[in-house]
């Protein structure tokens, strides 16, 4: 049988050490021996010896920050001996390796899959996102190991050297040791009373040293605003005050 189909660049990689890597940019390949996280349901394939365990959003503390802001990721434990093939949606995907002493913030609808040796936990995104249609809350994940994010699109990364401002819904990650804000990036005036708009309202402003990873394109709208609307004005702001105080 003959087809370009079946060409060295298609056909599945081997490495002699386990671990996450990349068996093409829209697929994850994890050679398992032991364990990893991954988000429910983005497996596509595996061979060996492996079972999946459900875990909601990894523990009973991250399951009620899911649920009151509608952020984080739905996990599954990945165990055994075996190939497991990843994805989501063919979305690209990056491997970012995260040493002692590194905290990287991610948008928990980018997170893919990562070492069981990584710490994550769910934290609100001081002074960003309050009046936007993005989310209050992020993954931050510390530790070492290495994680697997999506983007929708080749992304740029932009080194915070002087003020840097992004539209939420394009910045999946950035340095968990930036300061972020709120800045209004559109005048009012005339145009805005007759119905007119930018479109771009509002956007995140970063500050201090690192980076910030921007897909190009708008994840949608999520996050605290879910949660106000089903609020309407009641005692949410206190419960998810306590909830996140470190």
């Amino acid at each position: 049988m003959r087809s370009d189909l079946f060409s060295a660049e298609n056909l599945e990689k081997e490495h002699s050490q386990p671990g996450l890597r990349l068996q093409n940019a829209k697929l994850l390949k994890a050679e398992l021996n032991g364990e990893f996280l991954a988000r429910t349901g983005s497996m596509v394939a595996y061979q060996g010896q492996v079972t999946f365990e459900a875990l909601g959003s990894g523990g009973l503390g991250k399951f009620l920050k899911q649920k009151l802001t509608g952020e984080g990721v739905p996990l599954m434990r990945v165990r055994g001996n075996g190939d497991v093939f990843i994805a989501e949606n063919a979305a690209d995907i990056h491997l970012i390796d995260l040493e002692p002493g590194d905290a990287l913030s991610i948008n928990g609808a980018n997170v893919l899959a990562f070492d069981s040796t990584l710490n994550y936990d769910i934290k609100m995104v001081q002074g960003a996102g309050m009046f936007s249609s993005a989310g209050l809350f992020n993954c931050v994940f510390t530790g070492h190991g290495r994680i697997a994010v999506t983007t929708r699109g080749t992304p740029v990364v932009l080194n915070v050297d002087q003020p840097t401002y992004v539209d939420p819904q394009a910045a999946i990650a950035w340095s968990a040791s930036l300061q972020t804000g709120f800045h209004k990036a559109e005048q009012f005036g005339l145009g805005t009373l007759l119905g007119r708009t930018t479109g771009e309202r509002f956007t995140m402003s970063f500050a201090g040293q690192g980076f910030v990873i921007v897909q190009p394109s708008e994840e949608p709208p999520g996050g605290l605003v879910r949660v106000a609307e089903k609020k309407s004005g009641s005692s949410g702001g206190s419960i998810l005050g306590d909830l996140f105080d470190d």
